[in-house]
């Protein structure tokens, strides 16, 4: 089937929450590629007319922010483009914070984690994961990026496809164009050096001898990332086939 050529835009919130494996694919297949840098105080589009897919990443703040620590970032308003782009049924994937705001925006409510999760762990899919068509190939198990403390919410539609031990809400489906990532399939060495930049080697230090779920510098850098790049790729390609 031969592939279309979409616009995606994506909404990056800090400079060490680079998109990863998202943008590698959007230009491997040729896509046209748009960006606000909310960091940087670039405005929100008004609209998703000239938009076919909305890339929303993470980043340390939450969806219910007020602003204080972050005056650039605005959740109502990211909020309100998002059920914008719902509205207008174009392709959404909300990574990290992008999947808790997706999940505020269907009518959910995030939540803390029952445990904080930096490193690489495993994702179980659910009895629905193996069944939804653009993750099955994940296999039952899938060894993917994590870095949060927060989780989506849940709408009454939403369908939970994959889990980890530190978190119940790691993939969830909204409606069939719309799916919420917790977990970084996205992830790579460069995107691992930045955010332990961000967050400091000694505070990971820390946070390892204090957290189950929490890995070390050392840790973070001897992962192989190319497997899960490369199921995240799959995914996209079958999402965008619909």
């Amino acid at each position: 089937m031969e592939r279309k050529i979409m616009n995606i835009h994506f909404i990056l919130h800090e400079k060490f929450e680079v998109p990863g494996a998202y943008l590698k694919w959007a230009q491997k297949r040729g896509h046209h590629i748009s960006s606000t840098r909310v960091y940087e105080e670039e405005e929100l589009p008004e609209t998703v007319d000239d938009i076919d897919f909305l890339i929303v990443m993470g980043g340390p703040q939450s969806p219910d922010e007020d602003r204080q620590v972050f005056p650039y970032y605005d959740p109502k308003a990211e909020i309100a483009l998002i059920q914008k782009a719902i509205d207008a049924d174009i392709y959404i994937v909300g990574v990290c914070l992008g999947a808790q705001l997706l999940s505020v925006a269907y009518g959910g409510k995030y939540e803390h984690s029952p445990e904080r999760e930096i490193g690489v762990f495993p994702l179980t899919l659910t009895d629905e994961g193996l069944a939804d068509e653009h993750i099955k190939d994940f296999g039952s198990t899938l060894n993917t990026g994590h870095w949060h403390g927060d989780m989506p919410g849940l709408s009454d539609k939403a369908v939970v496809l994959a889990t980890s031990k530190g978190c119940p809400r790691q993939i969830i489906c909204f409606s069939p164009k719309h799916y919420a990532f917790q977990a970084h399939l996205e992830f790579d060495l460069e995107a691992i050096d930045l955010l332990i930049a961000a967050d400091g080697e000694e505070h990971l230090y820390q946070q390892n001898k204090q957290l189950d779920f929490v890995q070390t510098p050392e840790q973070l850098h001897n992962h192989d990332y190319s497997q899960m790049n490369k199921k995240l790729f799959a995914f996209l390609d079958s999402l965008t086939q619909i």
